[in-house]
């Protein structure tokens, strides 16, 4: 596991945890480009095997990497410059490219098997990673976020306009492509959850996101297959192609809890 916690100046703390738990977490130094000051943890579990996959957790607002390493709560992740929004360009994203590649080179990590999930905020940065950093990882999941780039046209408007009105234009224009300019590689995998009553990021969120990443992959506007009570009672699983699923939660608040056997089984590893 590796944990990034960054401590700003108006005492906000960001955070990031990767691999899988333990009980014990230790600070690793000069780990790459580190333009916005995060500090990074790590958490090797005993008996992990040669090549292991990596994945990215990144918690909610007023979460740290300690709370989210324990599985309980700071700040909010940078999901709205133009630096975390563009390939190795600056911004909390390049501090976690600079983690997964350190995690790469130093620990052995399968560079085709790293993956993002994150909820709220954390939902938002894995939005942002698959966009941004497509060549670093191999799929996401994200629980109550909002569409790449959303945030980026709310710098200068009350936040609450910005999750309540401006997702209605966040899909209509090409963000996630802008993110690195030129790739052609293989897009990671994407999966999004909201609850349909979400008082915190609109539920609308979702059927912007589910534009924006269908556009992403050419996929068609309805989905393929639709399964109802999946993966629990009252949650819609919609798959509209291999690489990106929608799942919604009816009547679920943005406290929408961590499917984490669902996350790992579309990150296919079998727990």
């Amino acid at each position: 596991m590796l944990s990034l916690t960054k401590l700003v100046t108006f005492g906000m703390l960001y955070a990031v945890c990767a691999f899988a738990a333990q009980n014990q977490l230790q600070q690793i130094n000069n780990f790459g480009s580190n333009p916005t000051n995060v500090r990074m943890y790590l958490y090797r579990p005993t008996g992990v095997v040669a090549n292991p996959a990596l994945i990215v957790a990144m918690h909610y607002c007023t979460g740290t990497a300690q709370a989210y390493f324990s599985g309980t709560h700071g700040g909010c992740w940078d999901v709205h410059t133009n630096a975390t929004l563009k390939h190795d360009a600056g911004g909390d994203s390049l501090a976690i490219a600079s983690a997964v590649r350190y995690a790469i080179t130093s620990y052995g990590v399968d560079k085709t098997r790293v993956f993002a999930t994150g909820s709220s905020s954390g939902a938002m940065m894995t939005n942002v990673l698959m966009g941004a950093y497509p060549d670093l990882f191999a799929a996401g999941s994200a629980f109550s976020g909002v569409p790449y780039a959303c945030f980026a046209w709310c710098r200068y408007v009350e936040q609450r306009v910005c999750w309540w009105h401006q997702v209605l234009v966040c899909s209509a224009m090409d963000l996630v492509r802008s993110g690195y300019p030129g790739y052609a590689g293989t897009r990671p995998k994407v999966q999004i959850w909201h609850g349909t009553s979400d008082t915190t990021l609109n539920y609308r969120n979702h059927a912007e996101g589910i534009k924006q990443w269908t556009n992403v992959f050419g996929y068609p506007s309805t989905p393929v297959t639709t399964q109802n009570n999946s993966p629990l009672n009252g949650y819609t699983r919609e798959t509209y192609g291999p690489s990106f699923q929608a799942i919604r939660a009816q009547g679920v608040s943005h406290n929408l809890p961590t499917q984490e056997r669902d996350a790992l089984t579309w990150f296919g590893i079998n727990k």
